[in-house]
């Protein structure tokens, strides 16, 4: 099979397409043949070296954690699931024609694997930053960089909560923050004023790593309140740095929950082929992303 690996920490150039053995599903898992693969910050963070700290990476390595596809093997002890079934979930090393996932959940009817293979982490993060953030039902919550994939989820999931969202971006992508039902402004010179006048912020997520801790601290008055994924100097300012991920079943469980009622979308921005991924990373770390962004095979 084709499978996207690196030898060493590095850019995108030390991304290689290669051939690999087809890995077996083990006691708990199901191997899928890939149709999507997601990609994320995480992917281009681990190949980096960012984060071995958190999850050390034995070179070489393959890439991707989330992917879409058709069941292709059972391990031990699965139920519920068989041979052929449409699926989508977490696992690793999903860039490639077959992976094994660790978690998963049957794809709704009207699904394609493009759009399914975008929701596993993106979804389990948004879930997660929300719950450690604090926010409820009646409360405003500010999130910087909010037109990716992790904001766009935060967006609808705090909407079918009842909590009012002001998200910043740039000045392209306000109008599709404002589709999601936030109140929106650019992070140009004066934002913060500019979000006070919505009104008082009860918590906020920095989803973008841009620099702004400070200025969500001071609009929330409490850092126990502020939430990064962008910025591992956050706790130098008191506020969390959420990098260790909560139940993935349970936010496939929820994901499916919320598309099946209809209050669920974020569109897939771009497509790319596998021997493209160094090119998926090279444009997922300049940012400014509307929705996520899709491996397909």
């Amino acid at each position: 099979m084709k499978k996207v690996s690196y030898a060493e920490f590095g850019g995108p150039d030390v991304l290689r397409l290669i051939d690999a053995e087809k890995p077996h599903a083990g006691p708990g898992e199901i191997r899928i043949a890939v149709r999507a693969a997601g990609v994320n910050p995480v992917d281009w963070r681990i190949r980096e070296g960012q984060m071995r700290p958190a999850l050390p990476a034995s070179l070489p390595a393959g890439v991707g954690l989330d992917a879409a596809g058709v069941v292709d093997e059972v391990g031990e002890g699965v139920t519920g699931v068989a041979v052929g079934d449409r699926v989508f979930g977490e696992g690793a090393d999903t860039y490639a024609e077959f992976a094994v996932l660790r978690a998963w959940a049957r794809m709704p009817e009207g699904l394609s694997f493009e759009e399914a293979a975008g929701y596993p982490s993106v979804m389990e993060t948004a879930l997660r930053i929300l719950r450690e953030c604090g926010v409820r039902p009646g409360q405003t919550l500010l999130v910087s960089g909010a037109s990716g994939g992790v904001g766009s989820a935060v967006l609808q999931i705090a909407r079918d909560r009842g909590i009012t969202v002001v998200g910043t971006a740039g000045a392209a992508n306000l109008a599709y923050l404002r589709g999601l039902g936030a109140h929106a402004t650019t992070y140009a010179e004066g934002w913060p004023e500019r979000v006070r006048a919505y009104a008082p912020v009860d918590a906020a997520l920095d989803l973008a790593g841009a620099g702004v801790l400070r200025e969500l601290v001071e609009l929330t008055g409490d850092p126990a309140t502020v939430v990064s994924i962008a910025d591992p100097g956050a706790p130098e300012l008191g506020v969390r740095f959420s990098n260790v991920a909560g139940s993935v079943p349970d936010a496939l469980e929820e994901t499916v929950r919320l598309l099946e009622q209809g209050t669920l979308h974020i569109p897939v921005e771009k497509t790319y082929f596998l021997a493209e991924a160094a090119a998926a990373h090279a444009d997922s770390r300049a940012g400014h992303t509307r929705g996520r962004r899709v491996i397909v095979i």
